[in-house]
């Protein structure tokens, strides 16, 4: 049977035995001619099978007569292509003998169990240059492998099929939605993406956790995150998200020590936290996002149950050009849930991939996850009266000073059929923006719109915006030539500017304001907003929560290093730095836990 499927495309039709709808066809194997067998077709279309009930349809005629060539014509308009996986029915000559029914009757159905299904292949095997491969190339036992040009094809492709991993985010996985807008904020933004009641934009998203390599857990106390790809009719935008409403840091000289302190070991290639800790207290900006990430919001369960931000302050503007400075926010629509640290530790050691799993079945099921985008907005004139600073990523904005609007909804509907070709080959950078969004002014922002860019170059290459995923709807560069792949490599436009020769030119856009702001960023460390969050934002029970999920990552440290934290502690709130204190004091009174039991083996 295994090789009657491997040379499926290679049999040729005898003669039809009968006509009709349900055609029974005589098949005879090429590479054995004395197999003979019955086939009859089946189309199964890989989505569910759905029919109407009289009174529905009857509604649907009275209202749309045309509704079946309308929801053809919509599906493909909307690129929901309508697939139907080809299947064949089998029966061989020797099963007809033993068959008690006329299975060339063409008004009655075959009897389940008198036949094998079959899914029809693709085509015929090749090697990666298109020459077809003969069976007996598909293996090498017995014979001079190193004459056999799929077995070297293969192997050689084998040996570099692994792009390099991404520094941080490496763990990830990809979905594919849409973002449709149902609030007007024209007042706010020109941008495309977000005007139009009901305008829809294709959305590819990469889900992934900050420090994990990949095969490493979902359920790492960690910042979990989502890129996400917007392809508009202005170009691709692209925002990047974590599952916290702040950034580790605003310096981004602190990115690469930061990236090393959380990452593995040199040395013993374990994840250290003494490392880590070490570094929270030498640079206290990284404290706030680790207060964050010890309280209940360290752990969502699930990618969809989590709210994501894009971290900075982004200033955009409408068509008359009067300027604003947003925070966007990212409201999960499935309700925020988080898991406490025996839970996750349970999940993980049953289910390290429990996020990426739960995220595929949710679409796979039809429950589409989606969040409700809404914008945190300031005017210029609002800036100018405010006791913080708006534009630091390590804070949040003061309750208060600010009105929200809601914009639209990100919807995820589809799992990519290849991960890889998605969740790997899709790069950002969160300086990919459109018209209508000047963007951040930070000074984060402007290093970290440089360094994506590197990194990608370094894992891709130079072309990396060409590969399918990261494509443009509308492109038009003098960039030319270097590792595939190049696409049509602009064909014969001129590759310089300005030239005589039909080029691409630049384009004028009044409405963009003509001055941007100059923000100058205090060289200190704020413990306050620190202490708003410990003391506003988190009730009693989850303020000893935040506590208790502290200690155990501090018995292992140093009494040196640990006396450092709890000073930390103290100097945001003395009644957290206590708390700490007795927690520890308690802790490292217990007894330490014993070895696991183990099976010994005698020889």
């Amino acid at each position: 049977m295994a090789l009657l499927v491997c040379c499926l495309f290679a049999l040729i039709v005898k003669n039809i035995v009968c006509s009709g709808d349900n055609e029974l066809y005589k098949y005879v194997n090429q590479t054995d001619p004395a197999t003979e067998q019955l086939v009859e077709f089946a189309k199964e279309h890989p989505r569910s099978l759905e029919n109407l009930p009289d009174d529905v349809a009857q509604e649907i005629s009275a209202r749309d007569p045309d509704y079946y060539n309308r929801d053809l014509y919509n599906a493909i308009e909307n690129q929901n292509y309508p697939a139907w996986e080809l299947e064949m029915d089998v029966l061989t000559f020797e099963n007809i003998k033993n068959i008690n029914y006329n299975k060339f009757d063409v008004t009655r159905l075959w009897k389940k169990d008198t036949y094998i299904r079959m899914k029809i292949p693709i085509g015929i095997l090749t090697t990666s240059a298109g020459r077809p491969v003969e069976i007996r190339e598909s293996i090498t036992l017995n014979s001079d492998g190193f004459s056999n040009p799929y077995h070297i094809d293969l192997l050689t492709h084998a040996d570099a099929e692994r792009t390099p991993e991404r520094i941080v985010h490496a763990k990830g996985t990809a979905a594919i939605g849409y973002f449709i807008v149902t609030h007007d904020v024209s007042k706010y933004t020109k941008a495309d993406v977000f005007n139009g009641i009901g305008k829809k934009t294709p959305v590819v998203g990469r889900f992934s956790t900050i420090a994990q390599n990949k095969g490493g857990t979902d359920l790492e106390r960690a910042t979990k995150a989502l890129a996400a790809k917007f392809f508009t009719s202005e170009g691709n935008l692209d925002l990047l998200m974590l599952n916290l409403p702040i950034f580790l840091h605003k310096d981004p000289l602190v990115f690469t020590h930061a990236a090393h302190a959380i990452k593995r070991n040199p040395k013993t290639n374990l994840y250290d936290l003494t490392a880590r800790w070490d570094f929270v207290t030498r640079v206290a900006d990284t404290f706030h996002t680790f207060m964050w990430l010890f309280s209940d919001f360290g752990i969502p369960n699930g990618f969809t149950k989590m709210d994501i931000f894009p971290i900075h302050t982004y200033e955009i503007n409408n068509k008359h050009g009067d300027r604003y400075f947003v925070r966007f926010n990212f409201r999960t629509e499935q309700g925020l849930e988080n898991l406490p640290d025996d839970v996750a530790q349970d999940i993980s050691v049953r289910d390290p991939d429990y996020f990426t799993r739960d995220l595929y079945d949710a679409i796979e099921n039809k429950n589409y996850p989606a969040w409700e985008l809404e914008m945190d907005i300031l005017t210029l004139e609002e800036i100018k009266h405010l006791d913080y600073n708006p534009f630091d990523v390590i804070r949040l904005w003061k309750r208060g000073t600010y009105h929200t609007v809601k914009v639209g909804r990100l919807i995820f509907n589809k799992n990519p059929d290849n991960v890889f070709r998605v969740a790997e080959l899709i790069t950002f950078n969160p300086g990919n923006l459109v018209p209508g969004i000047p963007g951040p002014i930070d000074t984060l922002f402007r290093s970290r719109r440089s360094s994506y860019r590197e990194a990608q170059v370094y894992r891709l290459g130079v072309n990396h915006n060409r590969e399918d995923v990261n494509v443009p709807l509308h492109w038009n560069v003098y960039d030319r030539d270097g590792v595939p792949p190049v696409r049509d490599n602009m064909k014969d436009i001129p590759n310089y500017y300005p030239n005589s020769f039909h080029g691409p030119t630049p384009y004028v856009d009044p409405s963009r304001p003509k001055e941007r702001l100059s923000v100058l960023q205090a060289n200190v460390v704020d413990l306050e907003p620190i202490n708003y969050f410990f003391n506003h934002v988190l009730d009693c029970d989850q303020r000893q929560r935040l506590i208790n999920n502290t200690i155990p990552s501090l018995i292992p440290i140093s009494p040196k290093l640990r006396r450092r934290v709890v000073r930390l502690f103290t100097l945001t709130d003395p009644a957290m730095g206590k708390k700490l204190t007795e927690g520890l004091e308690r802790a490292l009174k217990m007894p330490q836990t014993p070895p696991p039991p183990v099976l010994k083996v005698w020889h």
